[in-house]
């Protein structure tokens, strides 16, 4: 199917996660005139956003076409998503839209995952950056250093640097004129600029279509394109983008399935929809 450029900017709608009221490492003595044992600072975050309320219905109309057509009676559950199963909503969360239209069907994944270190001497954030480490890897990308995710890198580790203070708390945003739960009033949702994204230029529609490492997007993220199908079997494309933010990993997943077997999803939609939403986020959680 034929992709028009010049998307609709995309609006992410994320209920904050509360930062954390530690900024300095502790120390402990377990008797007197022991030795001082370091005890890592704890991380940033210590509650996650509510996955199913972390996506704009107005961002959703645009990613999943095929919700404004069901009859009115469907739309208010097909908006709300499906929240994934978890036995500790401040640890893991995620949730799945889906839409279907005569052409496809298009799905729309959000999870996010709080990492805590179970090591004294291993900070939460150090351990969310070897949980992205292998999330990269697991595509073919190399782990990134602890130097090449460093938030005191720059402008490449987010967009404000990631040196946001450990104690902040990310204020809470809402899309549609509609509260997040426990919020006292909506504030204006992000607003995402797609001719920011990074889709390359050697692949399909102008995307490029190997994993890659992305800029300007937490403090390390990567994009992975995937094709299946082909022959008799429906064309599935899935295009992820995974970032880190101190002590949490977002995973966005964005997939097309296409009615007929001879049409590929086109690929630089896909990644500039994904892209534009994890940014979206991604600047949510940072507020």
């Amino acid at each position: 199917m034929a992709y028009v450029p010049g998307i609709a900017l995309l609006a992410a709608l994320v209920t904050g996660c509360t930062g954390g009221s530690g900024t300095e490492d502790a120390t402990t003595d377990a008797k007197p005139g022991s030795p001082t044992v370091s005890v890592a600072p704890p991380g940033k975050y210590q509650t996650l956003p509510e996955a199913c309320r972390s996506v704009s219905t107005g961002t959703l109309k645009q990613l999943l076409p095929g919700l404004a057509d069901l009859p009115a009676d469907q739309q208010k559950a097909a908006y709300g998503g499906k929240a994934s199963v978890t036995y500790d909503t401040d640890r893991k969360g995620g949730c799945t839209w889906q839409s279907r239209t005569a052409d496809s069907t298009r799905t729309l994944v959000v999870d996010f995952e709080r990492v805590v270190s179970y090591d004294p001497s291993v900070s939460d954030e150090d351990s969310a950056a070897t949980v992205y480490g292998k999330k990269a890897e697991a595509v073919g990308l190399p782990a990134p250093s602890p130097s090449a995710d460093d938030p005191a890198d720059g402008p490449e580790s987010g967009s404000d640097g990631g040196s946001a203070s450990p104690s902040a708390t990310a204020s809470p945003s809402a899309g549609d004129g509609v509260a997040p739960q426990g919020s006292a009033s909506p504030t204006t949702p992000a607003t995402l600029n797609p001719t920011g994204n990074d889709t390359g230029g050697d692949g399909d529609g102008g995307a490029t279509l190997a994993p890659r490492t992305l800029k300007n997007l937490g403090n390390a993220a990567f994009l992975d394109d995937a094709l299946e199908g082909g022959g008799s079997a429906p064309q599935h494309r899935t295009v992820s983008v995974v970032f880190r933010t101190s002590n949490v990993v977002v995973t966005v997943r964005y997939a097309e399935e296409t009615t007929d077997a001879a049409e590929v999803p086109e690929s630089a939609e896909l990644q500039e929809k994904a892209q534009a939403l994890a940014r979206g986020l991604d600047e949510n959680i940072n507020e």
